[in-house]
């Protein structure tokens, strides 16, 4: 099925189910089965709600991170390059996501404490 039209509340279409759900309505999306020619309508709502602390920095796998690879490490760079890390020139650094720096067990070689601001250094 293939959604075709996602509905927030408030708008055309979402009245019944704003009165029915009320704040916990999140979405109402319209599928289309193209195999069947069914459309079939669903409410996306919230079941439940809870406070809890937020995750700790090492658990947002996908931060961008900044290390440093020698010029002279040419096996390591080519690990980096096919991990998807990108070579930043202004920051005189790789850019590699945190889960990749974990696999390929380069925390000793980062250059700064914190992710990147905007996730993309320079470019």
């Amino acid at each position: 099925m293939r959604t075709r039209l996602t509905l927030r509340p408030g708008d055309r279409g979402t009245k019944k189910l704003v009165e029915h759900y009320g704040d916990r309505l999140v979405a109402v999306r319209y599928r289309y089965d193209p195999a069947t020619g069914h459309r079939v309508k669903t409410a996306e709502i919230i079941v439940d709600e809870r406070d809890t602390p937020p995750p700790p920095a090492n658990e947002y796998p996908h931060d961008q991170l900044l290390i440093e690879v020698g010029y002279r490490e040419t096996e390591l760079r080519e690990k980096v390059k096919q991990a998807g890390g990108r070579w930043d020139p202004a920051l005189q650094g790789w850019i590699l996501p945190r889960h990749r720096v974990v696999k390929l067990n380069l925390q000793h070689r980062l250059m700064q404490d914190k992710p990147l601001e905007n996730g993309y250094g320079s470019l």
